[in-house]
């Protein structure tokens, strides 16, 4: 067994008792809900986001399946407990989540950069060169007295 899942398999054997001990009826145990998805879901999440270098966390790309775990885990802990979900618990958890872990990404999501030199060279050279076109219009046709009027 690896050494960082008997905590993982602990958590599932409370919440497969929860799950028997406290049937659907009885509504949803919020301080139950809010314990199981903080070590189920975000000792994994953050466990991986860990092992991602930090200059990636803004990388939907590399983010994406994270993410997306993430949420199917507290979806399924929601529904194994008799919870709504979304819900307050679910909401409040994902704001401290993005606050920690993607509050310098960009509202797109993806990082930003600057445009690839065959993109951003000609948004340069263009008016360089029409300016320095203009110019040499304009003092030949300063030096060229004969003929206006």
């Amino acid at each position: 067994m690896a050494p960082g899942s008997d905590p993982l398999l602990r958590a599932g054997l409370v919440l497969l008792l929860a799950a028997q001990v406290f049937p659907l009826a009885s509504g949803c145990n919020r301080g139950n809900y809010e314990m199981m998805i903080q070590e189920l879901c975000f000792a994994k999440f953050k466990f991986t986001m860990e092992e991602l270098d930090q200059g990636l966390w803004c990388s939907w790309p590399d983010t994406n399946e994270i993410y997306e775990g993430l949420t199917n885990c507290t979806y399924q802990v929601a529904l194994r407990m008799g919870c709504f979900w979304p819900n307050q618990v679910v909401d409040s958890f994902f704001m401290n989540i993005h606050q920690f872990y993607f509050h310098d990404c960009a509202l797109t999501g993806r990082l930003l950069h600057d445009p690839p030199i065959s993109i951003l060279g000609p948004f340069i050279a263009v008016p360089v060169l029409i300016t320095l076109l203009m110019t040499t219009v304009v003092v030949w046709r300063s030096k060229r007295t004969g003929g206006v009027l």
